[in-house]
């Protein structure tokens, strides 16, 4: 189970004719609510068109028959672990490149989608981020829209190969079959709001036998 967030707000007395003290705020104080900032994941409007200025990008959680998920160590950022993603190619249809990407990544093919996330999930690159991926693909993308989806594994781990499928450069050092959390704690800061997001979701199918139903 994800850790619940708690909120706490305190109401500062301030009625005409309340003492003054240096414990309480003058009753001639006017206070005005702030704002909070927006988180930075964002569940887009519409199933079918991401926002625009973000690039069409798909999320796999792989889970297996004990309903752990797949991560991977990135060897271009020590330290960083995510599940399987990758770019959109023109008019693909998502699950359709969803199960490319996890081919070419993992290569991984006995596995079923079971669920997915309604609407794209975005994130914004931080400004190094985005100059390197920019320069690398010729764009000038701010972040990426996601679509997300649930795969059962129903092969044997023997299947598993970091060097994917031959079709791209590897991408990935290690693996683990992991607890959302731990996927959430070894992300890296700016994937963490969609990860948060994208197992809450699928945290119903995550419990006891469930990643078993379709």
């Amino acid at each position: 189970m994800l850790s619940a967030r708690f909120h706490s707000s305190i109401i500062f007395p301030c009625i005409l004719g309340f003492p003054v003290s240096p414990f309480y705020p003058s009753p001639l104080v006017k206070f005005t609510r702030v704002p909070l900032p927006r988180p930075t994941s964002k569940l887009a409007a519409s199933m079918e068109a991401p926002p625009q200025g973000y690039r069409r990008n798909v999320g796999i959680c792989l889970v297996n028959p004990s309903n752990k998920i797949f991560a991977a160590s990135r060897l271009d950022i020590p330290g960083a672990w995510q599940m399987p993603q990758g770019g959109v190619d023109g008019e693909e249809d998502p699950k359709a490149a969803a199960v490319r990407e996890l081919r070419e990544e993992t290569g991984v093919t006995s596995a079923e989608i079971i669920a997915e996330v309604p609407g794209w999930l975005t994130y914004d690159f931080p400004q190094e981020v985005r100059e390197k991926l920019n320069k690398q693909w010729g764009s000038d993308w701010k972040g990426q829209a996601q679509k997300w989806f649930l795969f059962r594994f129903t092969g044997k781990e023997e299947e598993i190969n970091l060097s994917g499928d031959g079709t791209e450069k590897p991408e990935f050092g290690e693996w683990s079959w992991m607890t959302p959390q731990q996927v959430i704690e070894l992300a890296v800061d700016f994937k963490k709001p969609v990860y948060e997001e994208v197992l809450k979701f699928f945290s119903p199918l995550l419990q006891s036998d469930s990643a078993t139903e379709v």
